[in-house]
Protein backbone atom coordinates (compact mmCIF):
# COMPACT_ATOMS: atom_id res chain seq x y z
CA UNK A 1 0.00 0.00 0.00
CA UNK A 2 1.92 3.13 -0.90
CA UNK A 3 1.05 6.36 -0.26
CA UNK A 4 -1.91 8.51 -1.02
CA UNK A 5 -0.12 11.93 -1.87
CA UNK A 6 -2.23 14.76 -2.85
CA UNK A 7 -5.54 12.83 -1.93
CA UNK A 8 -5.54 11.35 1.23
CA UNK A 9 -2.06 11.06 2.74
CA UNK A 10 -1.41 12.77 6.22
CA UNK A 11 0.84 15.65 4.41
CA UNK A 12 -2.64 16.73 3.38
CA UNK A 13 -4.61 17.82 6.77
CA UNK A 14 -1.99 20.80 7.80
CA UNK A 15 -2.54 22.67 4.01
CA UNK A 16 -6.18 21.56 3.90
CA UNK A 17 -6.44 23.00 7.37
CA UNK A 18 -4.35 26.29 7.20
CA UNK A 19 -4.39 27.25 3.79
CA UNK A 20 -8.04 25.44 1.74
CA UNK A 21 -8.64 25.24 -1.34
CA UNK A 22 -11.63 25.81 -2.74
CA UNK A 23 -12.87 21.89 -2.39
CA UNK A 24 -12.35 20.57 0.73
CA UNK A 25 -10.54 16.82 0.80
CA UNK A 26 -12.97 14.14 1.12
CA UNK A 27 -11.39 13.13 4.84
CA UNK A 28 -12.32 16.30 6.64
CA UNK A 29 -15.75 17.70 6.36
CA UNK A 30 -16.27 21.54 5.55
CA UNK A 31 -17.38 22.25 9.32
CA UNK A 32 -14.16 21.56 10.78
CA UNK A 33 -11.95 23.76 8.17
CA UNK A 34 -14.68 26.82 8.57
CA UNK A 35 -13.87 25.90 12.55
CA UNK A 36 -13.10 29.32 14.42
CA UNK A 37 -10.17 26.81 15.99
CA UNK A 38 -8.61 23.55 15.14
CA UNK A 39 -6.91 21.16 17.65
CA UNK A 40 -4.69 18.46 15.91
CA UNK A 41 -3.65 15.85 18.04
CA UNK A 42 -1.17 13.24 16.46
CA UNK A 43 -0.96 10.15 18.39
CA UNK A 44 1.93 8.32 17.26
CA UNK A 45 1.82 4.54 16.90
CA UNK A 46 -2.52 5.29 16.86
CA UNK A 47 -2.52 2.64 13.27
CA UNK A 48 -6.37 2.29 11.82
CA UNK A 49 -6.45 -0.91 11.55
CA UNK A 50 -4.94 -1.44 15.40
CA UNK A 51 -8.15 1.40 16.58
CA UNK A 52 -10.67 -0.79 15.01
CA UNK A 53 -9.00 -3.67 16.79
CA UNK A 54 -9.68 -2.06 20.05
CA UNK A 55 -12.89 0.21 19.32
CA UNK A 56 -14.15 -0.97 22.83
CA UNK A 57 -11.48 0.53 24.59
CA UNK A 58 -11.52 3.53 22.90
CA UNK A 59 -15.22 4.89 22.88
CA UNK A 60 -14.63 8.51 22.75
CA UNK A 61 -12.23 8.26 19.64
CA UNK A 62 -14.72 5.25 17.99
CA UNK A 63 -17.57 7.97 18.63
CA UNK A 64 -15.98 10.97 16.27
CA UNK A 65 -16.09 11.14 12.98
CA UNK A 66 -14.02 10.14 10.02
CA UNK A 67 -11.81 7.32 8.65
CA UNK A 68 -8.67 6.24 6.92
CA UNK A 69 -5.36 7.86 5.32
CA UNK A 70 -2.26 7.23 4.26
CA UNK A 71 0.95 7.88 5.92
CA UNK A 72 3.99 8.25 4.09
CA UNK A 73 6.86 5.68 2.66
CA UNK A 74 8.55 4.85 4.67
CA UNK A 75 6.08 4.53 7.87
CA UNK A 76 8.09 5.94 10.23
CA UNK A 77 7.98 8.52 13.06
CA UNK A 78 10.99 10.99 11.78
CA UNK A 79 9.48 10.89 7.69
CA UNK A 80 5.89 11.07 8.98
CA UNK A 81 6.14 14.14 11.68
CA UNK A 82 8.14 15.69 9.68
CA UNK A 83 5.34 15.59 6.53
CA UNK A 84 2.71 16.18 8.76
CA UNK A 85 3.48 19.39 10.11
CA UNK A 86 5.13 20.69 6.70
CA UNK A 87 2.14 19.23 4.64
CA UNK A 88 4.86 17.87 2.11
CA UNK A 89 6.18 14.27 1.22
CA UNK A 90 9.72 13.12 2.03
CA UNK A 91 11.10 13.37 -1.20
CA UNK A 92 10.60 17.05 -0.63
CA UNK A 93 11.71 17.54 3.19
CA UNK A 94 14.44 15.07 2.94
CA UNK A 95 13.91 13.14 6.24
CA UNK A 96 13.68 9.39 4.46
CA UNK A 97 13.95 7.61 7.95
CA UNK A 98 15.08 6.75 10.80
CA UNK A 99 18.63 6.19 10.53
CA UNK A 100 20.13 8.29 7.35
CA UNK A 101 23.19 8.75 5.57
CA UNK A 102 24.87 11.74 5.66
CA UNK A 103 28.54 12.25 4.80
CA UNK A 104 29.47 13.40 8.44
CA UNK A 105 28.01 9.99 9.36
CA UNK A 106 24.97 7.64 10.12
CA UNK A 107 22.42 9.96 11.62
CA UNK A 108 20.30 8.78 14.23
CA UNK A 109 17.44 11.18 12.84
CA UNK A 110 15.26 11.11 16.20
CA UNK A 111 18.16 10.92 19.06
CA UNK A 112 20.18 13.31 16.41
CA UNK A 113 23.10 11.25 17.08
CA UNK A 114 26.14 9.09 15.35
CA UNK A 115 28.35 6.68 16.41
CA UNK A 116 30.31 9.36 18.21
CA UNK A 117 27.64 10.92 20.09
CA UNK A 118 25.79 13.52 19.88
CA UNK A 119 25.43 15.64 16.47
CA UNK A 120 23.67 18.70 16.72
CA UNK A 121 26.77 20.26 15.83
CA UNK A 122 28.34 18.02 13.46
CA UNK A 123 24.84 17.88 11.09
CA UNK A 124 22.95 21.57 11.66
CA UNK A 125 19.39 20.17 12.18
CA UNK A 126 18.29 23.48 10.42
CA UNK A 127 20.14 22.81 7.29
CA UNK A 128 19.20 18.78 7.36
CA UNK A 129 14.95 19.98 7.11
CA UNK A 130 14.52 23.41 5.27
CA UNK A 131 10.58 23.70 4.57
CA UNK A 132 8.50 25.48 7.47
CA UNK A 133 6.24 23.64 9.79
CA UNK A 134 2.21 24.92 9.49
CA UNK A 135 2.97 25.95 6.05
CA UNK A 136 4.89 28.95 7.60
CA UNK A 137 2.53 30.20 9.93
CA UNK A 138 4.15 30.49 13.33
CA UNK A 139 1.39 27.98 15.62
CA UNK A 140 1.95 26.81 18.45
CA UNK A 141 2.99 22.80 19.51
CA UNK A 142 2.31 21.45 22.41
CA UNK A 143 5.10 18.32 22.62
CA UNK A 144 6.37 16.42 25.90
CA UNK A 145 9.24 18.97 27.76
CA UNK A 146 12.01 16.26 26.48
CA UNK A 147 11.08 16.83 23.24
CA UNK A 148 11.73 20.99 23.33
CA UNK A 149 15.53 20.91 22.75
CA UNK A 150 16.62 17.90 20.45
CA UNK A 151 17.90 18.01 17.51
CA UNK A 152 14.82 16.31 15.54
CA UNK A 153 12.23 18.88 17.26
CA UNK A 154 14.39 21.46 15.76
CA UNK A 155 14.26 20.24 12.41
CA UNK A 156 10.90 19.81 11.63
CA UNK A 157 9.45 22.18 14.12
CA UNK A 158 11.88 25.35 13.81
CA UNK A 159 9.84 28.23 14.06
CA UNK A 160 7.08 27.14 15.70
CA UNK A 161 6.28 28.06 19.33
CA UNK A 162 6.78 25.23 21.28
CA UNK A 163 4.59 24.58 24.77
CA UNK A 164 5.93 21.46 26.81
CA UNK A 165 3.76 18.94 29.26
CA UNK A 166 5.76 16.95 31.48
CA UNK A 167 2.91 13.96 31.58
CA UNK A 168 -0.21 12.94 29.51
CA UNK A 169 -2.78 14.78 31.70
CA UNK A 170 -0.58 18.07 31.15
CA UNK A 171 -0.98 18.26 27.33
CA UNK A 172 -5.23 18.50 27.40
CA UNK A 173 -4.04 21.43 29.94
CA UNK A 174 -1.92 22.97 27.27
CA UNK A 175 -4.02 23.11 24.70
CA UNK A 176 -6.85 24.77 26.58
CA UNK A 177 -4.59 27.32 27.22
CA UNK A 178 -3.46 28.23 24.43
CA UNK A 179 -7.31 28.09 22.86
CA UNK A 180 -8.16 30.30 25.51
CA UNK A 181 -5.47 33.12 24.63
CA UNK A 182 -6.92 32.99 21.29
CA UNK A 183 -4.87 30.63 19.19
CA UNK A 184 -6.86 29.61 16.73
CA UNK A 185 -4.73 26.73 15.41
CA UNK A 186 -3.05 24.44 17.89
CA UNK A 187 -0.82 21.23 17.06
CA UNK A 188 -0.16 18.54 19.85
CA UNK A 189 1.75 15.38 19.65
CA UNK A 190 1.92 12.39 21.93
CA UNK A 191 3.95 9.13 21.71
CA UNK A 192 2.70 6.37 24.40
CA UNK A 193 1.01 3.98 21.69
CA UNK A 194 4.55 3.41 19.80
CA UNK A 195 6.35 3.51 22.60
CA UNK A 196 4.34 0.67 24.73
CA UNK A 197 4.14 -1.25 21.36
CA UNK A 198 7.58 -1.24 20.87
CA UNK A 199 8.26 -3.09 24.14
CA UNK A 200 5.32 -4.82 24.62
CA UNK A 201 3.68 -5.50 21.70
CA UNK A 202 -0.50 -5.40 21.57
CA UNK A 203 -1.10 -6.40 25.10
CA UNK A 204 -3.19 -4.97 28.20
CA UNK A 205 -0.14 -2.64 28.32
CA UNK A 206 -1.03 -1.20 24.95
CA UNK A 207 -4.76 -1.49 25.82
CA UNK A 208 -4.10 0.68 29.03
CA UNK A 209 -1.78 3.23 27.13
CA UNK A 210 -4.65 3.14 24.22
CA UNK A 211 -7.17 4.01 27.60
CA UNK A 212 -5.14 6.60 28.62
CA UNK A 213 -5.12 8.28 25.13
CA UNK A 214 -8.93 8.04 24.70
CA UNK A 215 -9.21 10.10 27.91
CA UNK A 216 -7.02 12.81 26.97
CA UNK A 217 -9.16 13.03 23.64
CA UNK A 218 -12.36 13.11 25.94
CA UNK A 219 -10.50 15.71 28.11
CA UNK A 220 -9.99 17.86 25.10
CA UNK A 221 -13.25 17.81 23.88
CA UNK A 222 -14.28 19.39 26.55
CA UNK A 223 -12.47 21.58 26.40
CA UNK A 224 -13.16 23.01 23.24
CA UNK A 225 -14.72 26.33 22.71
CA UNK A 226 -18.23 25.98 20.40
CA UNK A 227 -17.78 26.26 16.80
CA UNK A 228 -13.84 24.94 17.38
CA UNK A 229 -12.83 21.68 15.84
CA UNK A 230 -10.54 18.71 17.43
CA UNK A 231 -8.78 16.75 14.51
CA UNK A 232 -7.27 13.27 15.88
CA UNK A 233 -4.23 11.45 13.57
CA UNK A 234 -1.58 9.15 14.29
CA UNK A 235 2.04 9.03 11.86
CA UNK A 236 2.06 5.36 11.58
CA UNK A 237 0.19 1.99 12.64
CA UNK A 238 2.39 -1.07 13.88
CA UNK A 239 2.99 -4.81 12.93
CA UNK A 240 3.61 -7.35 16.04
CA UNK A 241 7.40 -8.95 15.19
CA UNK A 242 7.37 -10.64 17.98
CA UNK A 243 9.89 -13.49 16.53
CA UNK A 244 10.05 -12.53 13.63
CA UNK A 245 14.21 -11.06 13.33
CA UNK A 246 15.88 -12.23 9.85
CA UNK A 247 19.40 -11.15 9.94
CA UNK A 248 20.68 -10.11 6.08
CA UNK A 249 22.43 -12.70 4.12
CA UNK A 250 25.84 -13.20 3.95
CA UNK A 251 26.77 -12.35 0.43
CA UNK A 252 24.22 -9.61 0.68
CA UNK A 253 26.38 -7.55 3.37
CA UNK A 254 29.65 -8.56 1.43
CA UNK A 255 28.23 -6.70 -1.52
CA UNK A 256 27.09 -3.57 0.72
CA UNK A 257 29.45 -0.78 2.20
CA UNK A 258 26.84 0.00 4.83
CA UNK A 259 23.05 0.14 5.69
CA UNK A 260 20.51 2.53 6.85
CA UNK A 261 17.01 2.92 7.77
CA UNK A 262 15.69 0.73 10.26
CA UNK A 263 14.24 -2.83 10.80
CA UNK A 264 11.26 -3.10 7.96
CA UNK A 265 13.01 -0.33 5.76
CA UNK A 266 16.34 -1.44 5.23
CA UNK A 267 18.76 0.85 2.67
CA UNK A 268 21.55 -1.03 1.44
CA UNK A 269 24.55 0.87 -0.01
CA UNK A 270 26.26 -0.51 -2.14
CA UNK A 271 30.13 -1.03 -2.95
CA UNK A 272 31.55 0.90 -5.73
CA UNK A 273 30.57 -0.84 -8.87
CA UNK A 274 28.57 -3.50 -6.99
CA UNK A 275 24.96 -1.77 -7.33
CA UNK A 276 23.68 -4.82 -9.56
CA UNK A 277 24.93 -7.33 -7.84
CA UNK A 278 24.27 -6.46 -4.24
CA UNK A 279 20.11 -5.84 -6.07
CA UNK A 280 20.37 -9.24 -7.89
CA UNK A 281 21.87 -11.14 -4.30
CA UNK A 282 19.27 -9.41 -2.15
CA UNK A 283 16.29 -10.48 -4.68
CA UNK A 284 17.69 -14.14 -4.61
CA UNK A 285 18.22 -13.76 -0.27
CA UNK A 286 15.29 -11.84 0.72
CA UNK A 287 12.76 -11.35 -2.39
CA UNK A 288 10.14 -13.97 -0.14
CA UNK A 289 10.49 -11.54 2.40
CA UNK A 290 10.42 -8.15 1.14
CA UNK A 291 9.84 -6.07 -1.14
CA UNK A 292 13.16 -5.63 -2.90
CA UNK A 293 13.51 -2.62 -4.95
CA UNK A 294 16.03 -0.17 -6.23
CA UNK A 295 16.55 3.14 -5.12
CA UNK A 296 15.61 4.08 -8.84
CA UNK A 297 12.38 2.10 -8.63
CA UNK A 298 11.50 3.64 -5.13
CA UNK A 299 11.18 7.34 -6.83
CA UNK A 300 10.25 6.81 -10.13
CA UNK A 301 7.15 4.83 -8.56
CA UNK A 302 6.26 7.68 -6.21
CA UNK A 303 7.03 6.06 -3.03
CA UNK A 304 8.44 9.40 -1.46
CA UNK A 305 5.85 11.54 -3.03
CA UNK A 306 5.76 13.11 -6.49
CA UNK A 307 9.17 15.07 -6.63
CA UNK A 308 12.32 14.10 -4.92
CA UNK A 309 15.04 16.69 -4.57
CA UNK A 310 18.86 15.53 -5.55
CA UNK A 311 18.81 16.09 -1.41
CA UNK A 312 16.53 13.97 -0.71
CA UNK A 313 18.21 11.36 -3.08
CA UNK A 314 21.60 11.63 -2.09
CA UNK A 315 20.06 10.06 1.48
CA UNK A 316 19.19 6.83 -0.04
CA UNK A 317 20.67 3.95 -0.34
CA UNK A 318 20.94 1.61 -3.66
CA UNK A 319 19.08 -1.16 -2.37
CA UNK A 320 15.76 -1.43 0.00
CA UNK A 321 14.68 -4.27 1.57
CA UNK A 322 10.95 -3.43 2.80
CA UNK A 323 9.67 -6.11 4.78
CA UNK A 324 6.67 -8.16 4.66
CA UNK A 325 4.61 -9.54 7.00
CA UNK A 326 5.88 -9.65 10.56
CA UNK A 327 9.38 -9.50 9.72
CA UNK A 328 12.29 -7.20 10.85
CA UNK A 329 15.90 -7.27 8.85
CA UNK A 330 18.24 -6.76 12.16
CA UNK A 331 21.89 -5.33 11.70
CA UNK A 332 24.45 -4.55 14.35
CA UNK A 333 24.39 -1.08 14.10
CA UNK A 334 20.77 -1.03 15.04
CA UNK A 335 20.70 1.25 18.50
CA UNK A 336 17.38 -0.49 19.26
CA UNK A 337 17.07 -4.15 20.89
CA UNK A 338 16.18 -6.94 18.52
CA UNK A 339 13.53 -7.74 20.65
CA UNK A 340 10.89 -5.23 19.98
CA UNK A 341 8.02 -6.14 19.68
CA UNK A 342 5.69 -3.77 17.63
CA UNK A 343 7.50 -2.10 14.24
CA UNK A 344 6.99 0.00 11.51
CA UNK A 345 8.70 1.61 8.47
CA UNK A 346 7.37 -0.91 5.91
CA UNK A 347 4.43 -0.25 3.48
CA UNK A 348 1.83 -3.20 4.66
CA UNK A 349 -1.88 -1.46 5.44
CA UNK A 350 -1.42 -1.81 9.27
CA UNK A 351 1.54 0.58 8.95
CA UNK A 352 0.21 2.64 6.44
CA UNK A 353 -3.37 3.26 7.05
CA UNK A 354 -4.12 5.70 10.03
CA UNK A 355 -7.40 7.99 11.12
CA UNK A 356 -8.15 11.64 10.55
CA UNK A 357 -11.39 11.67 12.88
CA UNK A 358 -12.71 14.77 13.83
CA UNK A 359 -15.36 16.82 16.00
CA UNK A 360 -17.02 19.85 16.06
CA UNK A 361 -18.19 21.57 19.59
CA UNK A 362 -21.57 22.87 19.16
Amino acid sequence: MLPAYGGGCVADIVPAVLEPGPVPPRFLPPEVIDARAVVMLVIDGLGWEQLAAHSDIAPTLAGMAGGSVTTVAPSTTSAALTSIVTGTAPGRHGIVGYRVAFPAGKLNILRWTTPEGDARDLIAPEGVQVMPPFMGHRAPAVIMSGFIDSGFTRAHLGGARLSGYLVLSGLAVEVARLLAGGESFVYAYYDGPDRVAHEYGFDDRYRAELRACDRVVADLLSELPAGSALVVTSDHGLVDCTGGTVEIDAEVKALAAAESGEARFRWLHARPGRVRPLLEAARAAHGGQAWVMAADAVVEEGWLGPAVTDQARSRLGHVALVARGGLAFTHPDDSTPETLKGRHGSVTAAEMLVPVLTHVAD
